[in-house]
């Protein structure tokens, strides 16, 4: 019996027999529940292999229990043991099965238990050895299995499915401050919609003993909220989605949290309305500089407080927004980051506790849910060597340059080189010019006047384009307003193709969804590892459909090299493309490096991290009342060094000096020598396990012929030529030497069946041996299809389909023999 047949004939009926598969007890056959890794190899883009459950047993329909793994009768049904824990691990789940369909193993993580069993368990047996574990209170069923609201159609991933159920197990536990840390563009105001979702429209309440309605207070105390309405019902809860941004809560606000329709109320000019349910508000909002509009709210107005991005502002223990917190200190506090700090004076942890679940970046890419990026450190002459300015040097505005060496560091805060900045922009607009110039890209410099300075010089570079699209490049900062978030609408919209390209500061680097970015530009320093991991979430979203796959990340500053030798960070870039240019920018020269241990001068740079803009928005020409900086005009600045970074199908550094030497290695770590490969090789049907394993490991025999300049070479010598240094035969050389071995061989065959096993020769000689792989599908074209249909061939020439199979797998045996 297959697999198939074995969960069809055997375990399905058990799984029934156990009252899985009767309303609501679902039974979940053949869920996917993973993407699979983007790979991109030689400009082209796989998937890789997606996780896939045979069962997932759901106590609700949005709430799984267990996995079970099957496998087929005739094997062990320890088989599929490993599988199963590896699966209920990744899902959060307490409870794996493994079977071949006559016994059963079950794991159980709430007794830490692994035995054969004569059954699968009732769905109310696994539930209540569930609730006695997790020693949740009553009532728990209403709050923790009300459905999902999936009025969208978006059915929320695996990951997001167990944050949310997490949160709400911790808030039902009694835990008053709550953290998940999920990375950027994994959808946390999802988790924070469906989160509400869930609680409001099972009306939970929080502390429910402790409330009392203003006719039963007690004497000389202040009423509370009731948790019974004038109704008799139970109310629905109160809760307020914070941030520090009004992107941050009118984006959810508008799209996310609309099935609340008018439920919803955004706190702003002083509209403190008491009669909604879901409140939406920013802290400068509830704290003004001439009142603190959330003194108007009782302090146990709200059951649940949300607080995304909170690594920002209230995570400071002597921030002004923190005492709105303080204030509302009776509500659950839910905080949602990407990035939780871990600073003396701005410690995430401290605040919220540890996180219930961390989705991390890594994690992300390696599901499929998260671009892949590759990284580019582009190095100018002042940035390699730094800057001294001459003897008795005067900026712009006639005053002395302090003497001294500036570094990367320095540019643009302390003094501003225009030549760095059109160095800059150059290389950026070349860069564009040679993949796509209609690619959305943000650059984010030092300050306000930087990404003015930037973006002139960037529309004075693409002129071309400029004069049909006037907002080809635009910059966005605090000092646009209204016009920025136009700007800024319009570069959010898939559909609009400009602005292009969007200079900032600080505005853009978190909560700005933009599905479509495909380059992310660091012209200044970011010192912070959690501001750098917000900023290349700019571009992590996928938009496979409009063909958005992965991202660049142009570091023009050292930034990115620093953060990713940095260990703790979690998505690493592996392969390095050195390119020397000239004078005018062009490429020289390209070598692919993949060193073990990525270090440069930049990486040990320092800057502290700017929380507020600086500068002022125009480009000045007169000289400031306070100077802030110096401004230099003259001098020459040239881009000497292009480093290309990209993540390996391990999301780990390529420990090789080169692309082939990396490829060698790979080859060795899968087969011991040149004979098992070639054995591999040989079988048609063992190759493509073969091609499946160097895929897999981002091996591309295009890219190895283009490397080594052997287009003529066959893939299995390429392969040995690289791993054992064994000499190079090109395919018609093993052509030839098969003609001669296959002399006697296929004497049993008609001419015409002779003729056609040499045009499959010739076949091979002009495209390589994988097209075999399809064999009915090459019968169908010239200049095959002249003997007719494959069936046909195979019948009047070869005694059937089988002897044509064994005729074409003898040819591949003889041409690598």
């Amino acid at each position: 019996m297959t697999e198939a047949d074995t969960c069809r004939e055997l375990v399905t009926p058990k799984l029934v027999e156990a009252g899985w598969g009767n309303a609501p007890h679902v039974i979940g056959e053949q869920r996917t529940f993973t993407n699979g890794r983007i790979i991109v190899t030689a400009g082209r883009v796989r998937r890789g292999k997606q996780k896939r459950a045979d069962y997932l047993l759901y106590y609700r329909r949005d709430y799984p229990l267990a996995v079970v793994e099957a496998k087929e009768l005739g094997l062990p049904a320890e088989t599929g043991v490993q599988q199963a824990k590896d699966y209920a691990e990744v899902l959060g789940l307490k409870f794996a099965y493994a079977t071949n369909g006559h016994r059963i193993i079950e794991i159980d993580y709430t007794t830490g238990s692994e035995r054969e069993v004569d059954r699968f368990a009732t769905p109310a047996e696994l539930w209540q050895r569930l609730t006695a574990a997790t020693a949740l209170p009553d009532p728990v069923e209403p709050h923790l299995l009300e459905p999902f609201n999936l009025v969208s159609g978006k059915v929320p991933r695996y990951y997001q499915q167990i944050a949310i159920n997490r949160v709400i197990e911790a808030i039902l536990l009694g835990q008053k401050r709550v953290l998940a840390t999920l990375a950027t563009g994994t959808g946390k105001t999802c988790v924070a919609f469906q989160l509400c979702w869930k609680l409001w429209n099972s009306r939970w309440t929080n502390s429910p003993g402790a409330n009392l309605d203003a006719r039963s207070a007690p004497e000389g105390g202040a009423p509370g909220m009731a948790r019974i309405n004038r109704t008799g019902e139970y109310r629905r809860p109160k809760i307020l989605f914070l941030a520090d941004r009004n992107i941050l809560v009118d984006d959810p606000m508008a799209r996310m949290f609309a099935p609340f329709g008018d439920a919803r109320h955004k706190i702003a000019g002083g509209d403190v309305s008491q009669s909604r349910d879901m409140y939406f508000g920013i802290y400068q909002a509830l704290s003004t500089a001439n009142e603190d509009v959330f003194r108007q709210y009782r302090h146990d107005f709200f059951d649940l407080i949300i607080i995304d991005e909170c690594h920002r502002g209230s995570s400071r223990d002597d921030s002004n927004w923190r005492t709105v917190l303080d204030y509302f200190e009776p509500a659950v506090q839910f905080g949602m980051t990407a990035t939780p700090l871990r600073e003396e004076s701005r410690d995430s942890y401290e605040y919220f506790g540890n996180p219930v679940y961390t989705y991390s970046l890594r994690q992300g890419i390696e599901d499929g849910f998260l671009a892949p990026y590759r990284v580019h450190r582009v190095i100018t002459t002042v940035d390699a060597a730094g800057w001294r300015p001459s003897k008795d040097e005067l900026d712009r505005f006639g005053r002395p340059v302090p003497d001294d060496e500036y570094q990367t560091k320095d540019f643009e805060r302390v003094v501003a080189l225009r030549s760095r900045t059109q160095a800059i922009a150059r290389h950026l607009s070349d860069f564009l010019k040679g993949t796509d110039r209609f690619a959305k890209t943000i650059v984010f410099c030092v300050d306000q006047e930087h990404a003015a300075e930037v973006r002139q010089e960037l529309v004075n570079l693409n002129s071309d384009l400029v004069q049909q699209y006037p907002d080809y490049v635009c910059r966005v900062t605090a000092d646009e307003a209204a016009i920025g978030l136009t700007h800024l609408a319009h570069f959010q919209d898939v559909d609009k193709p400009t602005p292009v390209i969007l200079t900032t500061s600080q505005l853009l680097t978190t909560g700005v969804d933009v599905e479509m970015v495909k380059n992310v530009v660091l012209a200044r320093v970011v010192g912070s590892r959690s501001e750098f991991k917000q900023i290349i979430g700019r571009g992590t979203r996928l938009k496979v459909d409009y063909g958005k796959e992965y991202f660049n990340i142009i570091d023009f500053t050292g930034t990115a090299t620093r953060h990713f030798a940095d260990p703790d960070f979690d998505g690493d870039p592996a392969r390095i493309e050195e390119v020397t240019v000239d004078d005018a920018g062009a490429i020289l020269d390209s070598v692919i490096e993949i060193p073990s241990d990525v270090k440069e001068t930049a990486a040990d740079y320092t800057a502290e991290t700017v929380d507020d803009e600086c500068g002022q928005g125009e480009i000045l020409t007169e000289p400031p009342e306070e100077p802030r900086k110096f401004y230099v005009d003259g001098g020459e600045v040239e881009v000497i060094g292009h480093l290309v970074y990209d993540l390996d199908t391990d999301g780990k550094k390529l420990q090789v000096v080169r692309y082939t030497e990396y490829s060698g290695r790979a080859v060795r770590t899968l087969y011991p020598n040149r004979d098992a490969l070639q054995s591999a090789w040989a079988n048609p049907d063992t190759r493509a396990e073969v091609l499946r394993e160097l895929t897999e490991r981002g091996i591309s025999f295009d890219e190895l012929a283009a490397s080594t300049d052997q287009p003529e070479a066959d893939p299995f010598d390429l392969l040995c030529h690289l791993a054992w240094n064994a000499p190079l035969l090109t395919r018609r050389q093993r052509a030839e030497q098969a003609k001669k071995a296959t002399q006697d061989m296929f004497g049993q065959y008609g001419d015409t069946a002779r003729e056609i096993l040499r045009l499959l020769l010739d076949k091979y000689i002009e495209r390589g041996i994988l097209q075999f792989s399809a064999l009915s599908e090459l019968m169908k074209v010239q200049p095959f299809d002249r003997f007719g249909s494959p069936s046909e061939i195979a019948t009047r020439h070869f005694g059937g389909i089988k002897g044509l199979k064994d005729a074409v797998s003898r040819l591949q045996t003889a041409i690598y023999q």
